[in-house]
């Protein structure tokens, strides 16, 4: 299922990284993946130029090699399929970074690290892509962030950034999604219970507690 990742207060650099990792680890082939950040509308542009630096880092290389950051999506069919939403995407949002398939020593099915400022509305930010494709939504309030974060079928998991704990709090319990993490992405242990709310799976896995 979806997550939505909500950026709000300092620490972009550390954001940004997990971000970065929480999108196109595993070329976003991730049931918990990164797929919608909500940033402050404050401070979007410079989030986004640290996000377009880090996809730039992050270009898919020979599945075989350690220092490839990305491999190959798992066939034709998927590769087709998240196209499908880019082409889309090119039409109905902005593309920052990104948005082609390209070959590796002249085969294979790898899609460039993709970035679009979007709308809430949108496909890109509504469906599970399930690539190597990021959704950027801007916010003025955190009760803006809150209400489109929960505004999905989806309910996976979610990220709350910030450096205000009485917020991390707050905004921890007003996500609908089954696991939040704060200041990180998938903050999961074999102690933890996993799983989602809504669309997103139909239990608890993990753990005594599930």
């Amino acid at each position: 299922g979806l997550r939505a990742n909500v950026i709000s207060g300092l620490h972009l650099d550390a954001a940004a990284d997990m971000a970065a990792f929480g999108i196109f680890f595993n070329q976003g082939e991730v049931c918990s993946a990164n797929s919608r950040l909500y940033v402050e509308r404050s401070i979007k542009e410079e989030f986004l130029e640290k996000m377009v630096a880090r996809a730039a880092g992050a270009q898919p290389g020979d599945p075989l090699d350690p220092a490839s950051k990305m491999g190959a999506i798992v066939d034709e069919t998927q590769t087709q399929g998240i196209m499908g939403f880019v082409e889309a995407g090119k039409e109905s949002a902005r593309l920052v970074t990104g948005g082609e398939r390209v070959t590796v020593d002249g085969k294979g099915c790898f899609v460039e690290p993709t970035i679009f400022e979007t709308t809430q509305d949108n496909p890109l930010a509504r469906d599970e892509i399930f690539g190597p494709v990021l959704s950027v939504i801007p916010f003025d309030s955190e009760e803006e962030a809150v209400a489109m974060a929960n505004d999905s079928v989806y309910g996976l998991a979610a990220s709350v950034w910030t450096d205000n704990l009485s917020r991390a709090i707050r905004v921890s319990e007003n996500l609908h999604a089954g696991t939040v993490s704060v200041n990180t992405v998938d903050a999961l242990s074999a102690g933890t219970p996993f799983g989602g709310m809504k669309q997103s799976g139909f239990g608890r896995d993990l753990s005594l507690h599930s």
